[in-house]
């Protein structure tokens, strides 16, 4: 599959441990300190030994200037699509334009209904991530008067639009099943995969049904950004296997995915310091390197 050619971006994936949330908000400063492009946080909001997502973005967008920020990926059936476009909306406009929304169809379905949530077969929860999709868009919208939307999942009957971001968040969306690959390919402005349930070898499949979907739906497939969570363990010889190596290892792999899949933000799951640190002080600039530079050889054959 090609290489998009999108900008490149190196961010973090955090645990938000409720714990001790001076230590997660420091992970935060440290990423901003590296040179990190991006800090995104899980979203359980079922889980109690965990902060609520969005009040900790909140917390961590006041205390930096640079990172974009992200649910990675928020809770549709717990937050629901208005709450989400206002919640999203606003700390967009706090945060002087820094967010996008990674948004998934819901998971562990017995801990959503105990908290009050519905309790949704496969089916039901992709059609609802579809419903709650044109809300969020609506509601951000410019458009006269009132929202209506009459869907199965959710519904508008007259609400007010607004706040409208300060710009235009991305909608991400965490997709693995064939129907939600075709949802983020028809619908979403980016793919959120991570490497644990997406294992490299697998992407170029899976991308390939996202840009058959974006085809059809008469979507330019490269207008799609690609990102991915990742996992690994920086040690001084590598052992073959996805990023467990030094940092040239990590490099050489990941640029790999952005050539032959398009991947072009890469999000670290780690809770340490050092990883953070490594990973934008060694990968992030080795990768920009190995793929500027085939980017320039491409461009040249092309002009020959």
């Amino acid at each position: 599959m090609p290489d998009y050619g999108h900008e490149l971006r190196f961010g973090v994936s955090l645990t938000p441990t409720a714990a001790d949330p001076d230590a997660v908000v420091e992970l935060a400063l440290v990423a901003e300190r590296a040179g990190l492009d991006l800090v995104t946080v899980q979203d359980h909001p079922y889980q109690p030994r965990f902060l609520d997502t969005w009040t900790l973005l909140t917390w961590i967008a006041a205390r930096t200037e640079s990172l974009i920020l992200s649910p990675n990926v928020a809770n549709l059936p717990l937050r629901g699509p208005v709450i989400l476009a206002r919640s999203a909306a606003s700390l967009d406009r706090l945060s002087g334009g820094r967010v996008e929304l990674g948004l998934g169809a819901g998971a562990f379905w017995d801990a959503v209904a105990a908290n009050g949530g519905p309790r949704r077969s496969p089916r039901e929860s992709v059609d609802a991530l579809v419903e709650a999709i044109a809300v969020i868009r609506t509601l951000w919208s410019d458009d006269a008067g009132p929202a209506r939307l009459d869907g199965t999942y959710y519904r508008l009957d007259g609400a007010k639009r607004g706040p409208r971001p300060a710009h235009e968040p991305e909608i991400w969306l965490g997709a693995y099943g064939d129907r939600m690959l075709a949802v983020t390919g028809r619908y979403a402005d980016g793919w959120l995969p991570s490497s644990f349930a997406a294992a490299p070898d697998a992407l170029g499949a899976m991308t390939a049904k996202v840009d058959a979907a974006a085809t059809e739906a008469e979507r330019d497939p490269a207008a799609i950004r690609r990102l991915y969570n990742i996992a690994g363990r920086f040690d001084d010889t590598s052992d073959g296997t996805f990023l467990h190596g030094p940092a040239e290892v990590w490099a050489e792999q990941l640029a790999e995915l952005t050539l032959l899949h398009g991947t072009s933000t890469f999000l670290l799951g780690s809770d340490t310091a050092a990883d953070l640190e490594r990973f934008a002080g060694e990968v992030a600039p080795a990768v920009r390197e190995r793929v500027g530079n085939e980017r320039t050889v491409s461009r040249e054959t092309r002009s020959d």
